[in-house]
């Protein structure tokens, strides 16, 4: 019943920009905490960013000073603004939370960071 929907993924130069969104269905989205998760080919799925019910965040070093987490609780709705994009966050992204002891992850967008 929980579904998240991701969008906002591309191709984009070293030192661009974009911005990701994640659409939360079938959960009470204010009462949960909410992440990014990244999986670049060939690698394990790590967290980039983390936002808790109240919009406290932790970012992964790699991404700290670049990326900023977000939430709309009215929209239900989490976001990810990647500035200062580097080839190496070349990745597949998932949004991801977790209800009732179950996690539940988006399709993932996939992202390219290229000249």
């Amino acid at each position: 019943q929980v579904q998240l929907v991701e969008s906002g993924g591309g191709l984009v130069q070293p030192g661009g920009s974009l911005r990701l969104s994640c659409a939360a269905s079938g959960m009470n989205f204010k009462d949960y905490p909410m992440g990014w998760y990244r999986q670049a080919p060939g690698k394990q799925r790590d967290v980039v960013a983390l936002i808790t019910s109240d919009g406290n965040t932790n970012y992964a070093d790699s991404v700290k000073g670049r990326f900023t987490i977000s939430r709309d609780n009215a929209k239900k709705m989490v976001f990810l603004q990647m500035n200062s994009l580097k080839p190496e966050d070349t990745a597949v992204y998932y949004c991801v939370t977790t209800v009732r002891t179950t996690d539940y992850w988006g399709q993932g967008t996939q992202v390219t960071v290229a000249s």
